[in-house]
């Protein structure tokens, strides 16, 4: 392959995960974490980040679960792939949303968290969050209502 066809080589959006855990199988809550970090820096979020190259989605899952809130989680679902190539300032992220069960330890902020939080989803404001994650949990609310597992 000549430099010339290497440069001309389409770029692919980035995969990433998030993560939505409810606090039990009864409840409206979810867990979002505040970012320490630039994007979003002091916003709220679901925990998540970037699959490594290599990595199944569902194991990129279990480690940003043991980074981001020192426990151990279990996948039981993928909400839905979030796609539009404007939503982030660092490029076409690619996220797919998973919903997850805590299977060990307490909760604790970790890697690049300032703050976890449980928050009722019918509580959400545009001021407190990003934008897009509303979206995100009411589907959750819904699809969870539908599952024995969450």
């Amino acid at each position: 392959m000549s430099n010339e066809n290497k440069q001309d080589k389409s770029r692919n959006p980035v995969p990433t995960i998030d993560i939505i855990l409810s606090e039990n199988s009864n409840s409206n809550k979810v867990l979002i974490i505040k970012r320490e970090k630039d994007p979003f820096k002091d916003y709220f979020s679901l925990p998540g980040g970037f699959v490594n190259e290599g990595e199944k989605v569902e194991d990129a899952v279990r480690r940003e679960a043991e980074e981001e809130l020192l426990v151990k989680v279990e996948p039981i679902d993928i909400l839905g792939v979030y796609s539009d190539p404007n939503r982030d300032p660092r490029g076409h992220i690619m996220s797919i949303t998973f919903m997850a069960k805590i299977t060990s330890d307490e909760l604790k902020a970790g890697d690049g968290v300032a703050e976890l939080r449980w928050i009722e989803i019918n509580n959400l404001t545009k001021d407190s969050i990003i934008i897009y994650l509303q979206r995100y949990l009411h589907t959750a609310i819904i699809i969870s209502k539908h599952h024995q597992q969450w």
